[in-house]
């Protein structure tokens, strides 16, 4: 007789397996001290006996988070490029009172031009931000003429200069708003074409984090990424997980949680406590690019307990490369040293050898001193992007 029955929660050390007498408890099994560590996993009973066979966690969906002034398509394409992600969403379009010309969601989106999908076959949905409802429907229409992998409106930016004209995070000041403009966008966007939102728990407090969810869900949106903070607490630790499973309890559209999220201890632990499968990363695979596919190979029973930063800074080097010869064609010459700085400046959180080749070239300002700098560190440099 073959049987599964759920759930078993063991400690995730390689693949192994703990037997146990017929008549032991499910409590029998052992647990590792470190909650974030424990799965749920099957137990495979054959014939008297029970196993308790390591498996890996059921693997939700991992996204790339939009990230005003830092991932754009450039770092998008590399990311994605490494692997891991099931999606993407990009930089938020501003709305704010005319119909935008199709030139605009293809500079913010130059995927468009490519099914709405990185290089590496990820789909990108397209992030809209504004506040008045027939503005954004419009937009929302035209944008969807471009056949965008997703239509993402934007109730989480909590940058002062967008929070001034009323757009972002303020808006979570207004649930019965953010229902309006939801109802808007859906009726210019097509059921065969993703309608999401992203939303943090509130302006001040989290007074209306429910409500605004709700408001959202009975605008039409499908689903709903929850960023587990606060305007006012923008990207100071704690992230607020325990909310983002109010709210899941609250709605019935899928709910993903994102925030503060660095290393595979954080998924677990984000998952753990939010209830989400789905988890949306941002800062932490700026700093770690290869975050995301050791969250992937924990399905697979690799712990990520050994990371060789040593070995991944060598496999970024090509990348490195390829980010600074793409950002030389999408940026004017004085500012492409400064875009690579900003990569580099996150990079500096994991890598040593990131930390070295910032300092080299924290004070450089033209592209040939830059490229140069970059090939002295390993970088290999192609040189047709040398020139300035």
């Amino acid at each position: 007789m073959l049987e599964w029955q759920w759930p078993v929660r063991v400690r995730p050390v390689g693949f192994w397996a703990e037997s146990l007498p017929p008549d032991a408890g499910l409590s029998g099994l052992p647990l590792d001290p470190n909650p974030a560590r424990q799965y749920l996993l099957p137990v495979l009973r054959i014939g008297t006996g029970r196993f308790a066979v390591r498996i890996g966690p059921i693997m939700g969906k991992l996204l790339l988070a939009p990230m005003e002034g830092l991932a754009d398509a450039v770092l998008r394409d590399v990311l994605t490029r490494l692997g891991g992600y099931d999606g993407a969403v990009t930089e938020f379009v501003r709305v704010s009172g005319s119909l935008l010309p199709p030139r605009t969601f293809r500079r913010i989106c130059p995927e468009l031009a490519h099914s709405s999908r990185t290089r590496a076959g990820t789909p990108v949905a397209v992030q809209l931000l504004g506040s008045d409802p027939v503005c954004l429907a419009e937009n929302a229409a035209q944008l969807c003429t471009l056949a965008p992998a997703g239509v993402d409106l934007n109730f989480g930016c909590p940058a002062p200069t967008v929070n001034r004209h009323g757009g972002g995070a303020m808006l979570l000041d207004d649930p019965e708003l953010l229902r309006r403009i939801a109802e808007a966008v859906r009726r210019a966007v097509p059921m065969s074409i993703p309608f999401t939102a992203k939303m943090r728990l509130g302006t001040h407090d989290k007074a209306k984090a429910l409500d605004c969810a709700q408001a959202l869900e009975a605008g039409g949106v499908v689903a709903l990424v929850v960023h587990a903070r606060t305007r006012a607490e923008g990207y100071k630790p704690p992230a607020h997980w325990e909310w983002v499973a109010r709210i899941r309890d609250a709605v019935s559209i899928p709910v993903t949680a994102n925030g503060e999220v660095w290393s595979t201890d954080d998924y677990l632990r984000c998952r753990s406590v939010s209830g989400s499968q789905d988890v949306m990363i941002g800062r932490g695979a700026v700093a770690d690019p290869f975050l995301a596919r050791r969250i992937c190979a924990l399905g697979t029973g690799d712990d990520g307990a050994f990371v060789d930063h040593a070995a991944e800074w060598l496999e970024l080097l090509p990348l490195l490369a390829d980010f600074w010869h793409q950002v030389q064609l999408r940026v004017a010459p004085r500012h492409a040293p400064g875009r690579l700085k900003l990569w580099l400046n996150s990079l500096r959180l994991t890598f040593v050898e990131a930390e070295a080749l910032y300092m080299a070239i924290q004070a450089l300002r033209r592209i040939d001193e830059t490229s140069r700098m970059l090939e002295l560190h390993g970088v290999p440099v192609r040189r047709a992007a040398c020139a300035a």
